[in-house]
């Protein structure tokens, strides 16, 4: 009964070691997305206002003419008075 107790407790620490350096593959594609969302998060993004309505909008979405942002080509337009 002795052996018996001593393999069982001898098989679930191996189990547990064994499983301790092993990383399931979820998680390694976890952490990549991790670190890329950290980078991401402190890069950040040059923010303009939008001339007419005034929104903040990130500098590559908006529309850059004769030197101001606008949110919308509808908001260009109404703002210059200009059709391109």
């Amino acid at each position: 009964m002795n052996r018996l107790f001593f393999f069982l407790i001898l098989g679930v620490v191996i189990y547990f070691l064994l499983k301790s350096y092993r990383k399931p593959p979820s998680q390694e594609g976890e952490t990549a997305a991790q670190d890329f969302n950290k980078k991401a998060a402190t890069q950040g993004e040059d923010m303009v206002r939008c001339t007419l309505c005034g929104v903040h909008l990130p500098m590559q979405e908006s529309i850059l003419a004769s030197g101001n942002y606008y949110c919308s080509e509808a908001h260009r337009r109404e703002h210059t008075g200009k059709s391109v």
